[in-house]
């Protein structure tokens, strides 16, 4: 396994995608995760957003990571795909983020739905449109050799009976999972269960924890949260996330465990760096 983390981390502390670059070469971390904006955005512009834009050169971008010894792991696309928009922008936006992908040397885009009941399509349209965007995009992606994760982190995927039926919508390994262990925590499941349901189709993961008081106010309320507001680790959800360590060791997971946790500018997310590579070097 191999630890990186997501530069939404630097969102508060409105650092630049370098300064992240920055950050990673520091603390020894290769990998690192970050969102991809399908056009102008004025505080990425004036560089404020650690992210990066398609507008970019990935391949100009592809050789300064290299300089600092860092590599993506996965770009995130995540527009909810079950809303209307879903299957207009929501499909050319993954399409634009897979091409930019390719040409950066990202192995992994990142989906998802939305939050809220589809009231708009209703259940089963909403689920459908699902799965027939998938359908439509996961040639896209064998062709690019591209991995689509599909990420717990709405109403449909956060549910293991929905998350299976979209895995399951079409037969191709370009089509699997990011874990997160905030987001099903605070959905109201139980992460590690949810981890052995689908260990087999996992590509990438978060990890994040849950305050005390969050979880007392909004668990099996909310789909997901950003990031992580504690230091992971002095959470509720500590123990969970060990034991999901745990089970990605002893089933042989060979990738990424990328920490989605508030930096503070760096402090809060060092703290959360040491406690997780404690505890995976105590599973060894």
């Amino acid at each position: 396994m191999q630890l990186g983390f997501h530069t939404d981390a630097f969102n508060g502390a409105y650092w630049n995608f370098e300064q992240c670059l920055g950050w990673a070469q520091k603390q020894n971390l290769r990998f690192i995760e970050c969102g991809s904006i399908d056009g102008v955005s004025w505080i990425h512009g004036l560089g404020y957003q650690p992210h990066i834009a398609l507008w970019e050169d990935p391949v100009g971008l592809r050789k300064k990571m290299s300089g600092y010894g860092v590599e993506l792991s996965q770009l995130d696309a995540a527009f909810p795909l079950s809303i209307p928009e879903g299957a207009t922008l929501g499909v050319e936006y993954i399409l634009h983020t897979m091409r930019w992908a390719k040409l950066a040397g990202c192995p992994s885009i990142d989906t998802t739905d939305d939050r809220f009941e589809p009231k708009a399509l209703g259940i089963p349209a909403a689920l459908e449109q699902m799965k027939r965007i998938y359908r439509q995009l996961v040639p896209v992606a064998e062709s690019y050799g591209i991995t689509i994760n599909i990420e717990p982190h709405g109403y449909f995927t956060t549910k293991p009976e929905f998350m299976a039926q979209l895995l399951a919508c079409c037969e191709s390994p370009n089509l699997r999972m990011n874990m997160d262990t905030g987001n099903t925590f605070i959905a109201g499941e139980d992460p590690v269960s949810f981890l052995a349901q689908f260990i087999d189709r996992v590509n990438h993961v978060h990890i994040k924890d849950v305050s005390p008081s969050l979880a007392a106010a909004a668990r099996g309320e909310m789909t997901g949260i950003a990031v992580s507001q504690c230091s992971i680790g002095e959470g509720v959800n500590a123990a969970n996330i060990r034991a999901c360590l745990e089970m990605l060791r002893k089933t042989g997971y060979p990738g990424v465990i990328s920490l989605e946790c508030d930096g503070e500018g760096g402090p809060l997310i060092e703290k959360s760096l040491a406690w997780v590579r404690k505890a995976m070097e105590e599973l060894q």
